[in-house]
C-alpha cells in the first residue's frame, strides 16, 4: 500500500483515463465498500491504445495483445499504484513476473450489442462499424453481404457514428450499459453464433504479488463462479496463443459447481468456422479450457489462426 492518511492506509487504483475505464474503478470501489481502515484513490494512466485511436489494435500491440494495459502495469511494479483496474479482455493471457489477478468481482453483460439495427434488418450493403476481427470475421461469417467499415475511438464516439454514414455498430453491451447507454442496445447477438471475447465484461484486478494483504482483501469480494468463468475463457485462449486481435470468441458459465464453456474460431473472411462446447463437473477451469481448445484443434482451429498470422493479414 502506497501510505496512510493518520491510521488510515491509502490505496491508490490505476486505469485508464477514459470515463469508462474510470466507471470501472468507481465500481470495484463501490463493490469493496466502505473500509475503514482503507481510503481508495484513483489514478488515471495514459495507454499506448489511448495515445493512438486510429492504428487498428492488432498493428499496435501484436499478437500478445496489451496494448491498454502495459503502462498500468508498470506502474504497479514502479509501486506507483497499488491495484491496476483493466478490462480483463484487453489483458494477456501470460501474466508479467511480480503481478497476479485478485478473484474476479461481479462479472458485468459478456455479450456484444449491436445498435442501429438487429442482425436480420440489416440492408445488404449495410455499413456496419466495428475495429475488433473477431467481430469483423464473425459478422462477414453471418452477413456477408454486409460492408464492415474499421472504427476505433471511445464509445461514444462509436456510437455516434451510426449518425454520420453507417448503418449500425458492435460494441460491449457491457460498456454501454456502464456508460448509461443500454438504451443504444438495438440486439444482443446470440452467443451461440457470436461469442464474445473471452472475459469480456470481466475486471481485471491486478496487485503486486507481494501485497499479501491487499490480495486477501480483495479475493474476500470476488466472485468464484466469475472468476472459474474468466479463467476457463483465458486458458483456451492461450492454449490457442491468441490474443485480443485474434478471431477467437468464448463464454463460459459455472453454477453449482458445473462448467460449461462454448467457443468458435473464424478465419477473417468467414468462411471458415470451427465450434463446440464442453460442460464439466468438478474439472478446475484451466484443464477445461485446454481441454476445448484441444477439441478446437481437431476441428481445424489451428489452420485457421496460422493462415490468419501470415504477413499477409498484418
Amino acid at each position: 500500500m502506497t501510505g496512510n492518511v493518520g491510521c488510515v492506509e491509502t490505496v491508490i487504483v490505476g486505469a485508464r483515463g477514459s470515463r469508462l475505464a474510470q466507471i470501472m474503478v468507481n465500481e470495484l470501489i463501490d463493490h469493496l465498500g466502505a473500509c475503514p481502515v482503507v481510503e481508495f484513490k484513483a489514478r488515471s494512466v495514459m495507454t499506448d491504445g489511448d495515445r493512438d485511436r486510429k492504428t487498428p489494435i492488432r498493428n499496435l500491440g501484436g499478437g500478445a495483445g496489451g496494448v491498454f494495459t502495459t503502462q498500468l502495469e508498470q506502474e504497479l511494479l514502479a509501486g506507483r499504484v497499488d491495484i491496476a483496474v483493466h478490462s480483463l479482455k484487453d489483458l494477456p493471457t501470460a501474466p508479467p513476473d511480480g503481478l497476479v489477478l485478485a478473484v474476479t468481482p461481479p462479472r458485468a453483460d459478456p455479450l456484444d450489442a449491436l445498435c442501429g439495427s438487429t442482425l436480420a434488418d440489416l440492408r445488404a450493403g449495410a455499413r456496419v462499424g466495428t475495429g475488433s476481427a473477431r467481430r469483423i470475421a464473425q459478422l462477414t461469417a453471418l452477413r456477408p453481404d454486409v460492408e464492415v467499415v474499421p472504427i476505433r475511438g471511445n464509445v461514444p464516439g462509436r456510437l455516434a457514428r451510426i449518425k454520420s454514414g453507417l448503418d449500425a455498430v458492435i460494441l460491449a453491451a457491457s460498456g454501454l450499459r456502464r456508460l448509461g447507454l443500454a438504451d443504444a442496445i438495438t440486439e444482443l447477438l446470440d452467443p451461440s453464433l457470436f461469442p464474445p471475447s473471452p472475459a469480456q465484461g470481466a475486471l481485471a484486478v491486478q496487485v503486486r504479488a507481494g501485497d499479501r494483504e491487499l490480495l486477501e482483501m480483495l479475493n474476500a469480494f470476488g466472485d468464484p463462479d466469475a472468476d472459474a468463468a474468466v479463467r476457463a475463457e483465458r486458458a483456451l485462449l492461450a492454449e490457442l496463443h491468441g490474443g485480443c486481435s485474434v478471431p477467437v470468441g468464448a463464454l463460459a458459465t459455472r453454477r453449482d459447481g458445473v462448467l460449461s464453456l462454448s467457443a468458435q474460431v473464424t478465419s477473417l473472411d468467414g468462411r471458415e468456422r470451427v465450434a463446440d462446447t464442453l460442460t464439466v463437473t468438478g474439472t478446475d477451469p484451466e484443464a477445461a479450457g485446454a481441454m476445448l481448445a484441444a477439441m478446437l484443434r481437431e476441428r481445424g482451429a489451428d489452420a485457421i489462426l496460422d493462415a490468419i498470422r501470415q504477413p499477409t493479414f498484418r
